[in-house]
């Protein structure tokens, strides 16, 4: 395996940390790993190192304000979610398409990383993508026990957060979140259309766009950050595509436990990891047979 690093800018030019994992051989594919809110592009390491053991090309990147991709001189207007979409992961599966002109191109979401597909303009030129614990965020789609830390945490907590600290300090939701990008998380989870404009105006162009294969995985010990509602409210923004939920259950490989992020951390079974490989090749079966 090679492994490289490399900045590379977003369309608007904010240099973004990103990182490939190819192959010796000639990869049978590109996939573009996005990570959850907050978590940095080395988390995702153990797994992209798998995908790229299976054939795959893969990177890993951090979004605008986060990790590596933290850049001083950037107007504090930039630092959004909506820009970590259309802008931030957009740039990285034109990139990909550019270094892999020949290759079908995949995708694998962390959270955000599923619903940040929804926004990028170009996510036709994806075969297929898989999402892990990916969700709608809206505080409605929660267990009722649950509803008010949820309620809390976006109408309280952050906002106060914010005017105290002008930041989400590191700890509280993963690594430090610029002010602009949790102000408009917090007001997404607090609409019942979750990711709409600053008119409330759902936002569904690029969402009802996506006409690929999509697979979400919804972990059964998830409740707080991504319970099966929230997964299967995020699907229903994708009305056009070709799209499954699955229960992914710890107990089907031997774990008690597996919550929000243990999918990705190096002690998790390679079965699972395996599943997962194996759906995006079969996803690109067909253009294999056809370029043999």
């Amino acid at each position: 395996m090679r492994e490289f690093h490399l900045t590379l800018d977003s369309v608007d030019g904010h240099p973004l940390a990103a990182t490939v994992y190819e192959p010796l051989r000639r990869p049978i594919a590109a996939v573009q790993i996005s990570s959850a809110t907050g978590v940095p592009q080395r988390y995702y390491r153990p797994y992209a190192e798998f995908l790229a053991s299976q054939g795959f090309a893969v990177l890993t990147y951090d979004y605008r304000g986060i990790g590596g991709s933290r850049f001083h001189g950037a107007h504090p207007g930039q630092l959004t979610m909506r820009n970590w979409g259309a802008r931030d992961y957009a740039s990285i599966l034109q990139y990909l398409h550019q270094r892999y002109p020949h290759l079908p191109l995949l995708a694998v979401g962390h959270s955000v990383g599923g619903q940040l597909l929804g926004l990028a303009p170009n996510n036709h030129l994806l075969t297929a993508a898989v999402g892990i614990a990916a969700q709608s965020g809206y505080w409605g789609h929660w267990p009722l026990r649950l509803r008010p830390r949820m309620i809390a945490l976006w109408h309280l907590l952050i906002p106060a957060l914010l005017a105290l600290k002008g930041k989400i300090p590191a700890g509280v939701m993963g690594d430090e979140l610029p002010a602009g990008v949790a102000r408009e998380w917090a007001r997404w989870c607090r609409h019942p259309d979750f990711i709409t404009n600053a008119r409330g105006e759902p936002l569904r162009q690029h969402f009802e766009g996506y006409r690929g294969r999509l697979r979400l995985y919804a972990i059964t010990d998830d409740t707080l950050y991504a319970p099966l509602p929230a997964v299967t409210a995020l699907a229903a923004m994708y009305r056009n595509a070709d799209i499954e939920v699955r229960a992914l259950k710890p107990s089907d490989y031997g774990l008690t436990r597996l919550g929000h992020f243990g999918f990705f951390r190096s002690a998790m079974p390679q079965s699972a990891w395996q599943q997962t490989a194996d759906w995006l090749r079969s996803a690109i079966t067909p253009q294999l047979s056809r370029a043999a």
